[in-house]
């Protein structure tokens, strides 16, 4: 992974730390050849920032900002990346997500690095809190993680629940899966689907927030129960069988091998 950092052009020709500064994202792409970017915009001009990023031949891109205007990840989402062939089309991860860390490897975000011991349990979490929490309950056992993916909770995010399963599923270094998910929307359960007809690797679920009451905003923007709330409690129990609460996702994930051909969700 490359990494230059972009400021406004006020700030051009100089260097932070050693690092060097650029008036634009595509002239940071040419001359350090960076392919990752991590976007701390103010939610007014994020979705600028992100569709720079992609226009410059970025390849990766965690979008930490909270509070973008739905319309604007709109636009982001159907007029902008679709322009792009998929092998070129940029993997966005949030807005409104804590990052994404690889323990030893790497970290692009603003996890606590610490909590994370390296290991093979990869984690896919639409809240960054219930996230840290599920590695920090994995380390008090000695279970490390693999890869470590927060997806954001805003309604409208780059990547879904089911994207990030299927990149564990193809992932050599994952042998078991958490996924935290949220009420609000149907990710949660498309993923149940998903995991039930293309995951066969270990699967352990939880969704906060099953007994909010309906209509309800609870935290973030996209955790509004509704409709879909049956729909993910019927879905997730008929493709996978129950952990309802976070401890029993560890206790799962302590011991793998009898999971295999099981799956687990609250």
């Amino acid at each position: 992974m490359s990494l230059a950092v972009w400021f406004p052009a006020w700030a051009s020709r100089i260097q932070i730390e050693g690092v060097p500064v650029f008036d634009t994202v595509k002239q940071a792409v040419a001359a350090t050849g960076a392919d990752t970017s991590l976007v701390f915009v103010p939610p007014p001009f994020a979705a600028d920032g992100i569709m720079e990023a992609a226009d410059a031949g970025i390849r990766c891109c965690v979008c930490i900002t909270d509070g973008i205007p739905a319309r604007d990840m709109i636009q982001v989402e159907t007029r902008y990346m679709w322009r792009y062939p998929k092998e070129r089309r940029m993997v966005l991860t949030g807005p409104n997500c804590a990052g994404t860390i690889s323990p030893g490897k790497a970290l692009l975000g603003i996890m606590p690095g610490h909590i994370y011991l390296p290991g093979h349990v990869g984690i896919v979490s639409r809240s960054g809190t219930l996230g840290h929490e599920t590695a920090a309950q994995l380390g008090e056992r000695g279970i490390g993680v693999s890869t470590s993916v927060g997806i954001g909770g805003d309604p409208i995010n780059g990547s879904s629940c089911r994207d990030i399963l299927a990149e564990f599923e193809a992932d050599d270094d994952t042998q078991a899966i958490a996924m935290i998910g949220e009420i609000g929307g149907p990710q949660e359960a498309e993923a149940a689907e998903f995991v039930r007809n293309h995951v066969a690797k270990p699967v352990v679920a939880y969704v906060a927030g099953l007994t909010a009451p309906k209509g309800r905003t609870m935290g973030h923007a996209g955790a509004i129960i509704s409709a879909f709330g049956k729909r993910i409690r019927k879905r997730s129990r008929s493709s996978m069988q129950p952990a309802s609460s976070l401890p029993k996702i560890r206790q799962s994930s302590a011991k793998p091998s009898p999971m295999c051909g099981r799956k687990a969700a609250a």
